[in-house]
């Protein structure tokens, strides 16, 4: 039998507590008590354990390219057409709110439903899905 493994997620970036604060919010996500006046990394979790760990450990350098990884934070999943739309264009508001960049909406075609590309607070890629 194979066994699960969880699995953490970690982020380079430049302010750990900044961004760790950002995607608590994104998430509904729980700063994580071992994180607490850390200076050079934080992390988040999920308080009902469902979701991974969200890692952010300071590096020096700064982002440069286009993420490999990125987040989907699907809040738009069962919905479809105009009622999707509104849902990913509210939610995009709260995180622009937040200190996230709207980069573009890709409204929805004859294969994919609509979807919102985004930035976080030091410009790590993710789309709302």
């Amino acid at each position: 039998m194979r066994q699960v493994r969880e699995v953490q997620v970690t982020f380079d970036c430049a302010e750990p507590a900044k961004v760790a604060r950002f995607w608590c919010e994104v998430l509904g996500y729980e700063v994580a008590p071992s994180a607490q006046g850390a200076d050079s990394w934080s992390a988040c979790e999920d308080p009902t354990g469902a979701g991974p760990r969200l890692y952010f450990q300071r590096v020096p350098e700064g982002k440069a390219v286009k993420n490999r990884v990125h987040l989907d934070v699907r809040v738009g999943a069962g919905l479809v057409g105009d009622e999707r739309l509104a849902a990913l264009e509210a939610e995009c508001a709260r995180l622009v709110a937040l200190g996230a960049t709207h980069v573009r909406t890709l409204l929805a075609d004859e294969e994919n439903e609509s979807c919102i590309l985004m930035l976080d607070v030091e410009g790590n890629e993710f789309d709302l899905d």
